[in-house]
């Protein structure tokens, strides 16, 4: 096809929109299309426009900062039998239109840097993908993906995302200055795997990329000029086509360069005139004709002039554009670790979703239901509903009722063998005490060394909802005992903080943990863990405990804070010292106050 027949790329950024939309809609490998700087007022009407050119009338699924896997893959819906209904998992909203007929849904994404990761997860598995997968407890889902997603992003952050997750993005446009009303466009013509692309044009796509990090790019700018050579109606996607592509993506068109034929024997290669500097002695030849004009070549400036900075582009002023299809190339943002990775610890679902089961109530919704219950409600008035089958009404669901989650935690780790007659160590608790009440704080006591232990060589230990439960209060003024297991006492405050932070679903923001010790543990772990001892102790336990509280300190210091109350004892006094400083601690003054040594 001849380069003059191809017609000329929009100028108006909103027809190019178009253009590229349209592209997307008509070639399913070409699934996902990433607008930068887009104003976010023109999210929603953008979406309408791709959904009208794909032919679709129902809403785009929206996808955010609290998409999770449990909302996107699948779904239970109820069914209505004749004697009763059902419930079945069904595809979530990403893959429900996988392998049906009709329009392709459309999946929205108003700012990509805010995606949860289990939403990028998602844009990585699904866009640009053969088929999907999708193995869950009652269902068995395999397709491949048609649905169409539709990102913004601002260019100066691209930075920070993944370039697996920017790398799945095929058609990129850059809409910084989009205005409404946006055109009408009708729907695309999906026909574009009968369009052929030449050897012209694979060898002119790595020209208008030049060297990059993906061979991403170059499939994504093959399919891009095969779409719009169909768009076109045009059978043959050319070296043209490939920079309307390029141009329509906002890259940089270099010219083709022309052969140029070598001197044949009598031809001449024409040299530039000869230039005569001022100051400089001419040099004249017979053959020679020095020009009358003279050619001044201006001093070099004083101070060399720095690139132009747009105003606003510091931190503070208006955000930072980069005009280029690839802004993470050029992006100052720092990126993020392992983006794509779910933190160590996150929360799902509702508040009211989260914590103990304290009983059951009749359900609202399909969340958290309690299948026991349910089960044992619709068993009662089976004999009346006088069915063939087992059936469970609406009026038959129970859901859970569950205790709010505390989201702060204060680990108390008594020993009793350091307080004696003289000190009441409730003074120089008041304040962690004071703490947990005021800020509806979990309590979980640690105790050792208690006369009344049911095993002298191991720590004891009990969950409360609140500082004011009785057994907290009680643990303050048991009588002491003879054997220290200082050491298992703070591993057993280790394994709490543990389960306490990785549990799925807690909100623990923040926890506290009090040492009250001499420092005098005179039971090694070993001993805790195997039995009676088998020889002399000597300061193994004392140099179990200062291993085991420096895993405590390796915790995260933003949200586990410790401290060591010291009873100021006279012998081995450094003790509480030494065992504040593995644990990264502070020490309090037992009997002096609540200073700070």
């Amino acid at each position: 096809m001849a380069t003059d027949r191809i017609p000329a790329e929009p100028e108006d950024l909103a027809a190019r929109l178009t253009l590229a939309l349209t592209c997307a809609a008509a070639d399913p490998a070409l699934s996902g299309v990433l607008l930068f700087d887009l104003d976010p007022r023109l999210v929603d009407p953008v979406a309408r426009l791709f959904t009208g050119i794909l032919g679709g009338g129902g809403s785009p699924v929206i996808l955010g900062a609290t998409s999770r896997d449990e909302d996107l893959w699948t779904r239970t819906r109820l069914h209505r039998e004749r004697d009763g209904i059902s419930f079945r998992t069904e595809p979530g909203p990403l893959v429900e239109g996988d392998g049906r007929s009709g329009p392709p849904s459309l999946i929205v994404v108003p700012d990509l840097t805010r995606l949860s990761v289990a939403g990028m997860r998602a844009a990585v598995q699904l866009l640009g993908a053969d088929v999907a997968v999708v193995e869950h407890t009652g269902l068995s889902h395999t397709a491949r993906p048609t649905a169409r997603w539709l990102a913004a992003c601002p260019s100066a952050e691209a930075g920070r995302l993944s370039p697996h997750l920017l790398d799945r993005f095929a058609v990129r446009l850059s809409v910084a200055g989009l205005r409404l009303p946006l055109p009408d466009a009708a729907a695309a013509d999906p026909a574009v795997l009968s369009v052929k692309v030449t050897d012209e044009a694979l060898v002119r796509i790595p020209v208008l990329l030049g060297p990059g990090p993906s061979v991403r790019r170059e499939l994504a700018l093959a399919r891009l000029a095969r779409a719009v050579a169909a768009v076109r109606g045009e059978r043959t996607a050319t070296a043209a086509h490939c920079d309307a592509a390029a141009r329509l993506m906002g890259l940089t068109v270099p010219d083709v360069p022309r052969p140029i034929a070598a001197p044949g024997p009598e031809q001449t290669v024409p040299l530039p005139p000869p230039r005569r500097i001022r100051g400089a002695s001419p040099r004249s030849t017979p053959d020679e004709s020095v020009p009358e004009r003279e050619v001044t070549v201006p001093a070099p400036p004083l101070l060399e002039t720095e690139p132009a900075e747009p105003i606003g582009s510091t931190p503070g002023g208006a955000p930072a554009v980069l005009a280029t299809p690839f802004p993470e190339d050029e992006a100052e943002a720092l990126r993020d670790f392992a983006p794509l990775r779910s933190p160590w610890q996150r929360t799902a679902g509702p508040a009211s979703a989260r914590g103990t089961v304290i009983g059951t109530r009749r359900a609202g919704n399909l969340r958290d239901l309690a299948y026991v219950r349910t089960v044992r409600e619709a068993a009662v008035h089976q004999r009346l509903r006088r069915t063939e089958r087992f059936t469970i009404s609406p009026v038959d669901l129970h859901s859970h009722v569950r205790a709010g989650a505390a989201e702060r935690m204060l680990v108390l780790v008594l020993d009793h063998t350091c307080r004696d007659d003289d000190w009441d160590w409730q003074y120089a608790l008041t304040p962690f005490l004071q703490w947990a009440y005021t800020e509806r704080a979990a309590v979980q006591t640690i105790e050792v060394g208690s006369a009344g232990a049911a095993d002298e060589l191991r720590a004891e230990s009990f969950s409360a909802r609140s500082v004011l439960d009785p057994r907290v209060l009680a643990s303050l003024y048991r009588p002491a005992g003879r054997a220290t297991p200082l050491a298992h006492g703070i591993e057993e405050a280790v394994r709490v903080l543990r389960r306490a932070f990785r549990q799925h679903g807690n909100g623990l923001t923040e926890a506290w943990v009090v040492v009250v010790t001499d420092g005098r543990g005179n039971v090694p772990l070993a001993v805790s863990h195997g039995g009676r001892p088998s020889g002399e102790v000597a300061a193994a336990g004392v140099m179990d405990a200062l291993e085991t509280a420096r895993r405590i300190a390796a915790m995260d210091r933003t949200r586990v804070h410790t401290a060591v109350v010291d009873p100021a004892r006279a012998a081995y006094g450094h003790l509480p010292g030494q065992l504040a400083d593995a644990m990264a601690g502070l020490v309090i003054e037992g009997r002096g106050g609540h200073d700070e040594r």
